[in-house]
């Protein structure tokens, strides 16, 4: 009778705890992979910083391009001061004013007024606007490549983020069902050892076990909480409207594609790269364009008004105050900066420089790119492997636990054989779980390498 009794009762519990594994509960609505980056690329600052630099760098281009306007100043202005003159040369400079007149030195004032306009033109400039105009669109194109780079960095941030937290969502509901197989095989012996069946130290077995499978559940909601967090940062919500949706990810494996190629230059980091070279060796043409002569078509009309008159004399009242004498000048301006040109000398050698090492910068890049898509295809093969190899250690390691029981039924085995079955259930079962997921992180660590994951979300939704 007694040992029907224990037939029974772990009979029963390892039926239930069968059933806990055989059903897992299924994932709530919520949060998709997709929707994930969607809200990244929507809500995280970074876009909106690198989104502003190129509506800066888009100004810059209508900026030099403004350059082939012709200038106009205006200029008007009365005074009251003395008229003193004086013979002899200053050198040049904006401190002390010429004035009009005749030689004196008293210090009798009077009103004095001007009023001009001058428009400078520059007919040919021997293509430096150009140039200039060509720098700001190269600059505008970096920083459209620098967003796009961002939102490429920000996409794969997020799904990694996102696999992060659906693999400790696995763990930890492998983790829950550890729990509660312990619970109830807790129970069991409990009550075998209260009917004196069995010693009361396979009670204090079940019970360290239940302790640590207690453990390594909150150690597993703790892994939930600090990724869901980082998906949280990304998506803009905070951790009490994140609900993350695994979808097919935790079920489902990729499918097997056609052996991937890597072209270096479509990735982002290569463009923003090329991007950064085309910018420097349009700065270089705008300044090996600097070092000619500029000629400028000017044209001037100005008044004068003084109450000085030629004798030395002075008019009273408001005479001044209004410009009675007029003059205007039509003419062309040629200027040269001759010594410029051991300063443009060292411009040019800086920015040659600057564009080798842009050079070397997208060499490395390539190096990095190409060592990566190799470990991701390393990484994917052997992750495939593993996921068709888990099913087989999960079958494995529930016949081990069936054997256990029996043998402990029997009387032929001690509690420490069954304890050590289902630990090996466990993990077999987390194992199972991760593996799936691991393909996909490969699959996503392939996709980045090769600058594209839009391919990678799609199967991901589907």
């Amino acid at each position: 009778m007694n040992s029907l009794k224990v037939t029974r009762c772990l009979s029963t519990m390892f039926v239930v705890a069968g059933a806990l594994w055989a059903q897992p509960a299924a994932p709530p609505a919520g949060l998709t992979l997709s929707q994930a980056v969607e809200n990244a690329l929507r809500n995280y600052p970074s876009i909106r910083v690198t989104q502003e630099q190129m509506n800066a760098a888009a100004a810059g281009i209508r900026l030099a391009q403004t350059a082939y306007l012709p200038r106009v100043d205006g200029l008007a202005q009365i005074n009251r001061a003395t008229r003193n003159t004086y013979y002899g040369l200053l050198l040049p400079q904006n401190i002390i004013p010429g004035v009009d007149g005749v030689p004196a030195n008293n210090l009798g004032s009077v009103w004095d007024s001007g009023l001009g306009i001058l428009v400078t033109w520059q007919p040919f400039d021997f293509g430096l606007r150009t140039a200039n105009v060509a720098t700001a669109t190269a600059a505008h194109n970096q920083a459209q490549a620098s967003m796009n780079r961002t939102r490429y960095e920000v996409s794969v941030a997020t799904a990694d983020a996102f696999l992060t937290v659906v693999a400790a969502q696995q763990t930890a509901q492998a983790a829950r069902a550890a729990v509660d197989s312990w619970q109830i095989l807790l129970k069991s012996i409990h009550a075998l050892v209260a009917a004196q069946l069995r010693p009361g130290a396979d009670e204090s077995r079940m019970q360290a076990e239940l302790a640590a499978a207690q453990t390594q559940l909150a150690q597993a909601e703790q892994a939930i909480d600090v990724a869901r967090s980082t998906v949280a940062q990304f998506v803009g919500l905070s951790l009490s409207e994140l609900n993350v949706s695994p979808g097919k990810l935790a079920e489902q494996l990729p499918p097997d594609q056609p052996e991937p190629t890597l072209e270096i230059a479509a990735n982002p980091l290569a463009i923003e790269q090329n991007a950064v070279i085309a910018q420097g060796q349009s700065q270089l043409k705008s300044i090996e364009r600097t070092y000619y002569p500029q000629f400028l078509v000017q044209g001037l009309a100005a008044a004068r008004g003084t109450g000085l008159l030629n004798d030395g004399s002075r008019l009273g009242g408001l005479n001044g105050l209004a410009p009675t004498t007029q003059n205007y000048s039509v003419g062309l301006t040629v200027s040269f900066p001759a010594m410029d040109r051991f300063a443009i000398r060292e411009q040019e050698a800086m920015e040659s420089a600057n564009i080798r090492a842009g050079q070397a910068q997208y060499q490395l890049i390539a190096n990095n790119l190409q060592a990566r898509f190799n470990a991701a295809q390393a990484t994917l093969t052997g992750a495939r492997r593993v996921a068709a190899n888990t099913p087989i250690e999960v079958s494995s390691a529930r016949t081990a636990l069936q054997q256990a029981t029996a043998r402990y039924q029997s009387g032929l085995a001690p509690i420490d054989d069954v304890a050590q079955a289902q630990r090996l259930l466990v993990q077999a079962q987390i194992d199972d779980a991760l593996a799936r997921l691991n393909v996909w992180r490969a699959t996503l660590q392939l996709a980045t390498a090769r600058g594209d994951i839009d391919p990678f979300l799609a199967e991901a939704s589907q």
